[in-house]
């Protein structure tokens, strides 16, 4: 049986950082930062990305789908619109969406040889 409405509809991650220097083969191996988002709805989920900085206004809203019954590992790397996501600069973010989804936070530090990988859940709020 699929369980629907899985999650919350506001998730917040409080610490991000993009390192800009990686190690290893593209594009498994860049360093990055993902919101792994997974939607068990019946409908696609409308998401709203915002991205915090201690020393300049917010950037967003990035604008991002997820198809219904689908998961989608987002590269934060990947988020250019409205503007890139900086490297080198610590962050936050909120991601609101238009039904309730559940959300991963990961990042890969491969500035290294010896990687390092982080996981933890999202903060839900609401």
């Amino acid at each position: 049986m699929i369980r629907r409405g899985l999650g919350k509809k506001v998730w917040v991650i409080a610490e991000g950082y993009i390192p800009a220097e990686s190690t290893g083969p593209a594009p498994q191996m860049i360093s990055h930062e993902t919101a792994c988002i997974l939607n068990t709805n019946a409908e696609d989920a409308e998401l709203a990305i915002f991205v915090y900085f201690a020393d300049r206004a917010p950037a967003g809203p990035y604008r991002v789908r997820v198809p219904a019954e689908r998961t989608r590992h987002l590269r934060f790397n990947d988020l250019d619109d409205p503007e890139p996501v900086p490297r080198d600069t610590d962050y936050a973010a909120v991601l609101i969406s238009d039904q309730p989804v559940v959300v991963q936070h990961t990042r890969l530090d491969s500035r290294q040889a010896e990687n390092a990988l982080m996981t933890t859940m999202a903060y839900p709020q609401d």
